[in-house]
């Protein structure tokens, strides 16, 4: 049975009617498919979907992200890459099941593939805790990167988490120091990191895998350091204001390309990635290819320093500057324009500055 948004109710309604029509046995028995209306009606829904899709807000972004038929990691590790190996354990409490790690080959390349995975029904999700790591979950992540460290394997990871998991034994265990060393582990690796969000990028247990060489987003997933509910609920004490945070956050795919903090976008298909997984899996394919093959002719040394200088970068802006870098001051035709430019500019400054030695003026005499 599909899922649909609230936003496609429209879709609903004509998807349910063409799917009577595609049935020849209907309550009067075998019947003539009719196969112009079935046409028309497909037709219709193709511009629904357009019209609607071209048009998403942040919030609308954010529940195509969280969509339940959307293609989750274990789908993607199973259709892109061949003869996985599972690893479990962190070495020092148990494993966590909402991290899929292992050892597969990308074509005939050998990769280290992390995946944090929601589950596809109740009872999968409730095995992978709803995408939420523990601390064992990230040091499972960290003592298999190590590892593809050592033997020079290219690292793709598979981003889908509402946040790390917050439960007292997840703090007990130190979750915060698990995310904060799985984040040094990524940055001081030697070998190259691709990470792609597919649907909710959610806060440190995001980054805690996505500090890497290449972050890529799906074109209807997000990235961000709370949720619109958790922040609506602390600016505003009200989480029905979940569409004004969104939108302040600046958590989708194309705002954080604009401020550089992703590097590309993978386009989906028409109406999300759920509604045509085949097209999104080759997409990501020929995307992940170009990357792998980029990192192929770097050394070690320059793909930590590409993967440093990427975050150090991230939000840097031009320093302030009053003077222009043409030396201005030497034409004296120039002058005049330029100090009435400044002060047009400054001309509340001025004026508080004027009043206050005038102040001062009249204190003294």
């Amino acid at each position: 049975m599909k899922s649909y948004l609230e936003f496609e109710r429209d879709i609903k309604v004509l998807e349910e009617e063409l799917e009577k029509l595609k049935d020849p046995f209907n309550k009067e028995g075998l019947s003539e498919v009719n196969t112009s209306k079935i046409s028309q009606i497909e037709s219709q829904i193709d511009d629904k979907l357009k019209i609607s899709y071209k048009n998403l807000n942040a919030w609308q972004i954010t529940q195509v992200a969280r969509h339940v038929d959307r293609p989750k990691a274990k789908y993607f590790i199973e259709k892109l890459f061949t003869d996985f190996i599972n690893i479990s354990g962190d070495r020092h409490f148990s494993d966590d099941e909402a991290a899929i790690v292992g050892f597969a080959k990308f074509g005939n390349q050998s990769v280290l593939v992390i995946g944090q995975e929601k589950g596809e029904d109740l009872d999968s999700r409730l095995k992978r805790n709803f995408g939420q790591m523990r601390p064992e979950g990230y040091r499972k992540c960290i003592r298999v990167m190590k590892l593809a460290n050592k033997f020079n394997i290219p690292v793709i990871s598979f981003i889908d988490t509402p946040g790390a998991y917050p439960g007292i034994g997840a703090e007990q265990r130190g979750q915060a120091e698990a995310i904060s060393s799985s984040i040094n582990c990524c940055m001081s690796l030697r070998v190259p990191i691709i990470s792609i969000i597919i649907g909710e990028g959610g806060s440190g247990g995001a980054i805690a895998l996505a500090s890497a060489n290449k972050v890529l987003m799906l074109e209807n997933s997000i990235y961000s350091v709370i949720s619109p509910e958790g922040c609506a609920s602390i600016l505003w004490r009200d989480a029905s204001k979940s569409l004004e945070a969104a939108q302040a956050m600046k958590l989708t795919a194309n705002e954080l390309l604009k401020m550089k903090i992703v590097d590309e976008i993978i386009k989906e298909p028409l109406g999300g990635a759920h509604r045509n997984k085949e097209e999104i899996i080759n997409s990501t394919k020929e995307i992940l290819e170009k990357h792998l093959l980029e990192f192929g002719n770097y050394t070690g040394e320059q793909i930590f320093e590409q993967r440093k200088q990427k975050f150090l970068n991230i939000g840097k802006q031009d320093t302030f500057k009053i003077f222009s870098s043409k030396n201005i001051l030497t034409n004296k035709n120039n002058l005049l324009p330029f100090f009435k430019e400044i002060l047009f500019k400054f001309k509340k400054e001025a004026i508080v500055i004027a009043l206050l030695v005038l102040a001062g003026f009249l204190f003294l005499f």
